[in-house]
């Protein structure tokens, strides 16, 4: 039987109409694909494209955000105020505290808290429910339930503290530069920890039972199969669950700005929080301009650097597999 390469080009001789199916097919192919990635290629540049290069446009002018186009320019002179200003300089040290604290004590937290509750257990599926229920709840919500439990005069946490003995602690939660960023960890600790904890379960559900017997069988206890099994096998899980904790402490806004507003004396505010207030409250666009892009390539940075050298193998896998379906 003789078989007909469609793709091959039309042989020596033939009529120019012998080839021209397949390059309408592929016009028509072609233009489906444009077609198809219009609308979103529209969204994404009026609403991400476009913001960021006004926002770089505006960082280079000294503007109040009133009287139509920014006129004064002052060429980098935004970006040199940034390297001298204490606030700015406080942002990244608070900021990097919040990661220090969320890979320390937030993820493996949520990560014990998952492999207890893949355990046969009775009422695991309440469990389950009760500890990820905090994430469903809006920022707002939780910035307001919070500043209820930290209230100096009848707030549950002054109560708890009183209890074991800590009367003066109750009245300096949020109040004291000294406690307000660790009590502001409690709070994200206790929103997000659930969604990990999520994705932690369901990496270790995708682990077959089979491997972590079989490593017992050769002797290996609990810990060692959960050291020499389990964690390996989740790598991929912690290491987007890292990303997104990364990310998402570096763009930290409306759980501060509910619970304290970025104070006091500046003392829990965030880059994001810091570019509002110069923004919107100080009206200094073209300064909040220059620490919005600040903020755009701090996180730009760590996500190519992230994903080229500790996510890459992932990322190949993906690849593969998709490649491989296709």
């Amino acid at each position: 039987m003789e078989v007909v390469d469609r793709t091959a080009p039309p042989p020596a001789g033939a009529s120019p109409e012998a080839g021209a199916p397949t390059r309408r097919h592929r016009g028509g192919r072609i233009l489906t694909i444009v077609l198809f990635l219009l609308p979103a290629l529209v969204l994404f540049g009026t609403l991400v494209l476009l913001p960021m290069l006004l926002a770089m446009y505006t960082s280079l002018f000294d503007w109040n955000g009133f009287g139509g186009r920014p006129t004064d320019f002052v060429g980098l002179e935004n970006f040199q105020r940034l390297l001298t200003d204490d606030i700015f300089v406080g942002d990244l040290r608070r900021g990097l505290l919040l990661i220090v604290l969320s890979l320390l004590i937030q993820l493996p937290l949520s990560l014990g808290i998952a492999m207890l509750l893949n355990q046969k257990l009775r009422g695991r599926a309440f469990y389950r429910l009760l500890f990820f229920v905090p994430y469903v709840l809006s920022e707002v919500i939780t910035g307001v339930l919070f500043t209820m439990v930290f209230s100096p005069n009848r707030g549950l946490a002054g109560h708890i503290a009183g209890w074991f003995g800590f009367h003066d602690i109750g009245a300096t939660w949020l109040s004291d530069p000294e406690t307000v960023m660790y009590s502001l960890f409690f709070v994200m600790t206790w929103k997000y920890f659930g969604f990990h904890m999520i994705l932690y379960l369901a990496g270790r559900q995708s682990i077959p039972n089979e491997l972590i017997e079989a490593a017992q069988v050769d002797g290996a206890g609990s810990w060692q199969a959960f050291r020499h099994v389990t964690l390996p096998l989740l790598g991929p899980t912690i290491r987007i669950s890292v990303f997104l904790s990364v990310i998402g402490t570096i763009q930290l806004f409306d759980l501060v700005w509910v619970l304290t507003g970025g104070g006091p004396l500046h003392a829990s505010e965030t880059l994001a929080v810091t570019m509002f207030n110069d923004g919107f409250r100080r009206s200094d666009v073209g300064y909040a301009s220059a620490t919005s892009i600040v903020m755009l390539l701090i996180s730009l940075v760590f996500a190519l650097f992230y994903q080229r050298f500790i996510m890459r193998r992932d990322i190949e896998g993906a690849v593969t597999v998709m490649q491989g379906k296709k």
